[in-house]
């Protein structure tokens, strides 16, 4: 380890979180295109605060139509490694208790708000990382390049364009996951469920049952709306104080007119830990399954649904896809979006697959069972799985940087979720999140420790000077 680095790196600590705070405060969720701005003004600013920080730095920028910016150490060294992070950030989502989403605080050793582990806050390790050799005036023989993204969370069609202009380096690295290393990502199949009903007269009857703000996110919250029956109807409470009692979930009523306003409040999850979290559209489901409707088509198809999806399952069993493999690990399967209204019924699922998945074992059975269920299917097929051997110089050199700094064990491992890194040959997730560490990335309260900032951006200058010098 560089001293000198270190020195700089615990320096410089106030002027990071500084940083971090600043560009965390922009809410750069998805928003529709507008102008040269593909992804929305806020997501085009936090891009653009992220290039003048670079800038500010001293490092060689360029923006590739608001969609990617990169940051070069030393543009005349050869092209080498690449850290790829990016601006733009989930929804804001409900539940938070410690500040706003977009307000960010210092409260007992940590940051919170939204982008703090995700990956604003690790995206500014890696550039302070440079930073800290830059300013060392510590001797690199190979190219480092900070790619900044900004549709990580949406489909990464940012990269796609940068990929299509720039080759990808010898070595890719993207601070926006866990420490150790992840080198194995498992693949992603993603569907839905539509069925209509002709609609009942008959009360008492469900009128809207909504759900889930993104595909990959175990839902929060669900809201229910029912037509005939009252706030304080014997069933309805004995459903409600079952499902709270089964699901660990929290029930709200209120009374809209001649209607009743059900609110149902889980915990988020990341799709590729739904286990994690108590899925309140599942909860909804489950609730409304218990109440006498009068409409029997639509019982029908909310109980078919919650033995293809039942709640606390998340091996994919109830389609029939539970899987798993010794070099990835089992199938998780989570239900996410839900929609009913006017007889219309609608649902996606995402599901990461282990490496012995495939269309035939995994899409097409899945395909099957819900079909026979009596509800359409729809899916735009498999992302197969990430794989960079363990044993590689590049994975074994990180490992080593990482090690060297925290003195943990560095392992190899691999996830459900699925990384920046996914499409490229060598690319594998480094950091920044410390091991056993649950930073409530894409939930309410995300944050960020200060002693785990301040160690990731030591692990990158490390790892930098390992690869680079």
């Amino acid at each position: 380890m560089n001293q000198l680095v270190n020195e700089w790196i615990d320096a410089h600590e106030k002027e990071l979180l500084s940083d971090i705070k600043e560009l965390c405060e922009i809410p750069s969720v998805l928003a529709p295109a507008e102008g040269d701005a593909p992804f929305g003004t806020e997501c085009k600013k936090a891009l653009l605060a992220a290039i003048d920080l670079c800038k500010k730095y001293g490092f060689a920028t360029r923006n590739y139509d608001n969609y990617v910016a990169t940051a070069d150490f030393d543009p005349s060294l050869p092209h080498t490694l690449d850290m790829l992070g990016h601006t733009d950030v989930v929804p804001a989502g409900e539940g938070w208790t410690v500040t706003e989403p977009f307000k960010i605080i210092e409260k007992d050793g940590r940051l919170y708000g939204r982008g703090t582990s995700d990956d604003k806050g690790p995206m500014l390790c890696a550039l302070y990382a440079m930073r800290a050799l830059k300013e060392c005036n510590i001797p690199l023989t190979k190219g480092v390049r900070m790619i900044m993204g900004s549709d990580e969370e949406t489909g990464s069609t940012d990269i796609t364009k940068y990929y299509a202009v720039e080759e990808e380096a010898p070595m890719t690295f993207s601070p926006d996951a866990e420490f150790p290393l992840i080198n194995i990502e498992k693949g992603q199949f993603r569907a839905s469920l539509e069925k209509t009903i002709d609609l009942s007269d008959a009360l008492p009857r469900i009128l809207s049952l909504n759900a889930g703000i993104a595909l990959n996110a175990v839902p929060q919250k669900a809201k229910i709306v029912l037509e005939g029956i009252g706030a304080t109807d014997s069933s309805l409470l004995a459903a409600i104080r079952a499902i709270e009692e089964e699901c660990k979930v929290e029930v709200e009523v209120s009374a809209s007119g001649a209607n009743v306003e059900l609110t149902v409040i889980g915990e988020s999850a990341h799709a590729s830990t739904p286990e994690l979290g108590k899925n309140a559209g599942l909860a909804a489901i489950k609730l409304v399954d218990r109440l006498p409707l009068a409409d029997e088509k639509m019982k029908d198809a909310i109980s078919k649904l919650l033995v293809l999806f039942p709640y606390g399952v998340t091996d994919g069993s109830g389609v029939g896809i539970r899987m798993s493999d010794a070099e990835s690990g089992p199938l998780t399967c989570t239900l996410d979006l839900y929609h009913i209204e006017d007889g219309k019924m609608s649902f996606s699922f995402d599901s990461r697959t282990p490496v012995m998945a495939n269309e035939e074992n995994c899409l097409e059975v899945a395909k099957k069972t819900i079909e026979e269920a009596g509800f359409t299917f729809s899916s735009q097929g498999m992302i197969m799985p990430h794989n960079v051997p363990a044993d590689t110089p590049f994975v074994q050199t990180l490992l080593k940087a990482y090690t060297d700094v925290t003195g943990l064990e560095g392992k190899a491992v691999a996830i459900g979720g699925g990384t920046y890194v996914h499409e490229l040959k060598n690319g594998v997730a480094f950091g920044a999140v410390l091991p056993d560490i649950d930073t409530h990335m894409h939930g309410a309260d995300e944050f960020m420790d200060i002693k785990n900032i301040n160690l990731a951006t030591k692990v990158f200058a490390e790892a930098i000077m390992q690869l680079c010098m």
